[in-house]
């Protein structure tokens, strides 16, 4: 009966993935079966964590946090947990031998959303986008090498970057909710209440640099991972046009989006070049 526990598990972490993110979900839907489910668990253990420190204002968050974190731990610790999310995710972190190092820095980075407003200096950043994003990739290639060491080391730094830069078009989308609701502001040296051309040209730059750097792991990736990944590549590089596109000033009032319709053409030419054998 253990199986239908984790069962009913996986589909807590595949329904907080689709109600979550539906981007995600949509990429996560071209991975292949046999490893769909892992990367749903990650994603809905990253997704909790980040809604306490992001979502729950009128709660004591760092309460929960704490209590999240506990729970955590014991998790990875006993092999189960009696909250699905971290059943899921312990599960996967066990069979494809997750470093704890990873999980650790992750919720490093979640615990400084609690109290951390600006990061001033470029080394504080690094630090941060490594925690909240880097980390996550990287648990993501544990799953789609499939536990091959030699190929997960080959692939880390590209797989480090497309994280970075998935992290950096959302901070650049959601500067209006960052700033105004969070009162938080992750570009260093930047003045969000003066962003202008020069100053968001310059942040797109970075982000493209680390677009580069990502599409050269994507190619290397195992055909069971390649085509959602590139799908996921495909709509945040669409985003960033976009936002490169957009006036500072409207940035800054406004979250700007991908149109369903420009999703799923997107998603129909990542096929397309995904079969052609051009990725």
């Amino acid at each position: 009966m253990k199986q239908l526990f984790d069962n009913v598990s996986y589909n807590c972490s595949k329904i907080v993935t689709e109600s979550y993110s539906t981007s995600f979900a949509l990429a996560t839907k071209m991975l292949a079966s046999s490893i769909r489910s892992d990367i749903y668990n990650i994603y809905g253990f990253v997704r909790f964590a980040d809604e306490i420190v992001d979502t729950f204002h009128e709660y004591e968050k760092e309460a929960l946090f704490n209590k999240f974190e506990t729970s955590l731990y014991d998790a990875l610790k006993d092999k189960i947990s009696l909250n699905p999310i971290l059943n899921s995710f312990q599960h996967t972190y066990h069979k494809y031998g997750i470093p704890h190092d990873l999980v650790a820095s992750f919720m490093k980075s979640m615990r400084m959303d609690l109290h951390k407003s600006d990061y001033i200096t470029t080394e504080e950043y690094k630090e941060y986008i490594y925690g909240s994003a880097d980390v996550v990739g990287l648990m993501c290639l544990k799953v789609f090498v499939k536990g091959d060491n030699e190929k997960y080391e080959s692939l880390k730094e590209s797989a480090m970057a497309l994280g970075s830069a998935f992290q950096k078009v959302n901070f650049l989308r959601d500067l209006k909710a960052d700033f105004e609701d969070l009162n938080r502001s992750y570009f260093p040296n930047t003045n969000l209440m003066e962003l202008d051309e020069d100053s968001k040209q310059r942040i797109v730059n970075e982000i493209k640099a680390d677009f580069e750097m990502g599409y050269s792991g994507i190619v290397q990736l195992p055909n069971e991972a390649k085509f959602g990944v590139y799908t996921a590549y495909k709509y945040y590089y669409k985003l960033l046009k976009k936002l490169q596109k957009t006036p500072p000033l409207e940035i800054k009032n406004a979250r700007i989006r991908v149109p369903n319709y420009q999703k799923f053409g997107l998603l129909a030419k990542s096929y397309v070049n995904y079969k052609l054998q051009l990725v």
